[in-house]
C-alpha cells in the first residue's frame, strides 16, 4: 500500500509479444537504456532475474546520484515482473511491470508504489512527496515509450 499518495502507474500498447517485452524489462542491467533516472546496474551473486535475486541499480538525477539494492519479488515470464528497493531495511519502493495480451500485442503497465518512506524522505513535506510523484509519473511515460521503441524493432 502506497504512503502519502505516492503511487503512480502508466500503460502503453506495444506491438510485441508479452515474452519479448518481459525479456527486456527483466534484464535490469539494460534498464538504463530506457529510464531517464536509472543508468544501469549489476546482478549480485550470479542473479539473472528470478524471485529472490538481488541487483544493485545506479540512478542519477540533475541533483544527485545514488545506488540502491533491489530484490526480485515476482518473475512470471510474459505476465509480471516486480522488485523492491532496499529489501533488508525496507522495502521502500515496489516497482511492478504487468503484461497483458492485447489486440495489438501487449499492454505493459509500469507501477511505482512507495510502501514506506526511506530515512532520507521521512522529513519531507507533502509538497515534496507530491513533486516526486509528479516527476515519477513523467519518468514512467518516458521509460515506457523508450521500451516500446526497442520492443517493436
Amino acid at each position: 500500500m502506497a504512503v502519502h499518495g505516492m503511487h503512480r502507474e502508466a500503460s502503453i500498447e506495444m506491438n510485441a509479444s508479452p515474452e519479448t517485452i518481459y525479456d527486456l524489462i527483466s534484464d535490469l542491467p539494460r534498464m538504463g537504456e530506457w529510464s531517464p533516472e536509472n543508468i544501469g546496474g549489476e546482478w549480485l551473486g550470479g542473479g539473472s532475474g528470478k524471485v529472490g535475486d538481488r541487483f544493485i541499480g545506479h540512478n542519477r538525477t540533475p541533483e544527485r546520484a545514488w545506488s540502491v539494492p533491489v530484490m526480485v519479488t515476482i518473475a512470471e515470464r510474459g505476465r509480471c515482473f516486480a522488485f523492491v528497493t532496499r529489501p533488508d531495511e525496507g522495502p521502500y519502493v515496489r516497482w511492478t511491470y504487468r503484461l497483458e495480451p492485447s489486440g495489438t500485442g501487449t499492454r505493459l503497465t509500469e507501477i511505482w508504489d512507495v510502501e514506506q518512506l526511506s530515512p532520507g524522505r521521512r522529513n519531507h513535506t507533502q509538497a515534496q512527496h507530491d513533486e516526486r510523484s509528479r516527476y515519477t509519473e513523467g519518468m514512467l511515460a518516458t521509460t515506457l515509450a523508450a521500451l516500446k521503441k526497442t520492443a517493436e524493432r
